[in-house]
């Protein structure tokens, strides 16, 4: 059986008509309203997801469900969680963090500086701003003598309330230093103890906000530092240009941007000073 038959038995196993239109009414919507770009190769992927929303609305077929996402608020957000992809962990690309303990924090120290503002753009599931306020909780940042705050933001709002409640599976235990699971984390007890739960200390410097990266960013700047990894690269070329344009512009003179392996800031290279292992200071 070659691609295009195996394609077919796929359509033809299909619960709904799916078909180019509707997938094009899909692609535009997406970049329109979040900037994502969804290629044709994630069709099945997306026709699986929204046939889950059909099933849950009671619509049997595209038409009227692409209605009532145009003209109902709740379904457009359900329709757009449903789309996002959510995958992370902790101490996802780990020399990050080496950074902040080796670099960052020693020059906050020497320049007596107090007050530090970070934004995880992109948040998903809490990993990311739970790493960055565990590895600032050990390195002694998160205590009355800093004015520390982590602001933490992404699309998906079911994402964020999985993050804002910070309870997560032992397995997430494997990627987490000692002495950050120590300063960062509680093991369960009893029935719990397959869960780790995130310290008050941490949840308590994280300010999780659901946000468009399209749309108005109302927090102010200056920030000393932006993660924004494994985001951009679900963006189409001249958005990620625009993006990391507006992210120089919240940055603090000395910020770093922190991105994906396998992300670049291409054209905005010749503004930031590239520190490797995609880490980018402002001047």
């Amino acid at each position: 059986m070659n691609a295009i038959q195996a394609l077919s038995q796929i359509e033809e196993q299909r619960e709904f008509e799916f078909t180019d239109k509707d997938f094009k009414f899909i692609q535009d919507f997406m970049l329109r309203e979040t900037g994502i770009s969804l290629s044709e190769r994630k069709t099945s992927m997306v026709y699986g997801r929204l046939a889950r929303r059909l099933r849950r609305t009671g619509l049997d077929n595209f038409k009227d469900y692409f209605y009532r996402v145009e003209n109902d608020l709740d379904e457009r957000v359900a329709f757009i969680n449903a789309l996002t992809t959510n995958k992370t962990q902790f101490f996802r690309e780990k020399h990050h963090f080496d950074y902040i303990v080796n670099t960052m924090v020693p020059e906050w120290q020497q320049q007596k500086k107090r007050r530090i503002r970070i934004w995880s753009a992109g948040c998903s599931t809490g990993e990311e701003p739970y790493t960055i306020a565990s590895t600032l909780a050990a390195c002694g940042v998160l205590t009355p003598n800093y004015d520390c705050k982590i602001l933490a933001t992404d699309l998906d709002t079911q994402v964020l309330e999985v993050a804002r409640n910070g309870t997560y599976g032992i397995e997430a235990m494997k990627a987490i230093p000692d002495l950050m699971l120590k300063h960062g984390f509680i093991r369960g007890k009893g029935k719990k103890q397959e869960l780790l739960k995130v310290k008050p200390s941490l949840q308590q410097a994280i300010t999780f906000k659901q946000l468009n990266l399209m749309g108005n960013w109302p927090h102010k700047g200056p920030l000393d530092a932006i993660f924004c990894r494994n985001v951009m690269i679900y963006f189409e070329k001249d958005v990620q240009q625009m993006l990391i344009e507006r992210y120089w512009e919240k940055l603090a003179s000395g910020g770093i941007l922190f991105i994906g392996h396998s992300e670049s800031i291409g054209q905005m290279g010749s503004r930031f000073e590239n520190l490797g292992q995609t880490m980018f200071r402002k001047p």
